[in-house]
């Protein structure tokens, strides 16, 4: 679960990293069930980074995550009692997102229907055609 966090930044993939100086971290009070623990310890870390900051993206990945996350991805973490593997979290989860918005789309190849298939749907059609036709009332009743 501990993201690829060197002294020098968060790592998405590879040959991508991102420096941990243009990533804002912040600790604020979980809030919750826990009573006074959980009102005045600032164990859930919120973290955002804006992607005008990260110089590391080419343009292509770069709008690939705004057309998918937005300008500016944030991640939150409150599950753990430790600020600091709230910390590990909510980096871990802000790489996860990452990664899969610059996840390139497979491309789909188009297929054409089998013969079986065509014939099938015909089949249905017409059988869906008798059916209203079964439920019409005549005009010589």
């Amino acid at each position: 679960m501990t993201p690829d966090v060197a002294g020098d930044g968060l790592e998405i993939g590879p040959g991508l990293r991102i420096p941990l100086e243009v990533i804002d971290v912040r600790a604020e009070t979980s809030g919750g069930p826990g009573g006074q623990h959980a009102n005045r310890s600032r164990t859930k870390i919120v973290v955002t980074l804006r992607l005008d900051r990260v110089a590391s993206l080419d343009p292509e990945s770069r709008d690939r995550v705004v057309g998918a996350l937005g300008p500016v991805v944030r991640s939150t973490a409150s599950r753990f009692r430790s600020q600091a593997q709230n910390r590990e979290a909510a980096l871990e989860q802000l790489r996860q997102r990452l990664a899969a918005a610059m996840a390139e789309p497979e491309l789909r190849r188009p297929t054409r229907a089998t013969r079986a298939s065509r014939i099938r749907r015909l089949e249905d059609k017409r059988a869906r055609g008798r059916q209203k036709q079964s439920r019409r009332t005549r005009d010589d009743e």
